[in-house]
């Protein structure tokens, strides 16, 4: 996979666990994130959920991504990017649609360093990823669930999202 295409691919995890966490369906980007990152996310979904709050991120765009290394670290490749986005962020009340803390009046820039890994020889050996279950073709962005079988779907060659910071 080209440094392009990994930058593409990074991109579109970081804003599809944004927008999940914006949606309160963390399980749409499980098949992405680690299990220690997947629990941190539902627990936060849950609080807001609980709260009767939804956490906004408007006008999200991913500014730069660049990535900063690959390495081979006990058998998994680690990859580490920098990643700058903008958007508003903010909580709001679900209820009474006021915000309750956060901007919603200008974007702001935040820079997180991103690390992703997968398994040494794991290669995607597929260019089309079809279900296990059903064989229906699967969207290369797919949210974990099959479109048309309903059936759970882990592509374990692929990179997943391990850390934050």
């Amino acid at each position: 996979m080209s440094d392009n295409e990994l930058i593409s691919k990074f991109s579109n995890i970081y804003i599809m666990l944004l927008y999940s966490i914006m949606t309160n369906d963390i399980d749409r980007v499980k098949h992405f994130l680690s299990n220690e990152l997947y629990l941190k996310y539902k627990s936060i979904v849950e609080n807001h959920i609980k709260n009767h709050e939804t956490q906004m991120y408007d006008e999200l765009n991913v500014y730069k991504i660049n990535i900063e290394s690959i390495e081979v670290i006990d058998n998994k490749e680690v990859v580490t990017v920098r990643l700058i986005s903008r958007y508003m962020d903010y909580i709001m009340d679900n209820e009474t649609k006021k915000i309750k803390s956060g901007v919603n009046t200008h974007r702001i820039e935040k820079t997180n360093i991103l690390t992703f890994e997968k398994n040494v020889g794991e290669v995607n050996k597929k260019v089309i990823h079809t279900c296990p279950n059903c064989g229906a073709n699967l969207d290369i962005n797919y949210n974990g669930i099959c479109s048309y079988c309903n059936q759970s779907v882990d592509l374990k060659e692929d990179y997943i999202l391990v850390d934050i910071n």
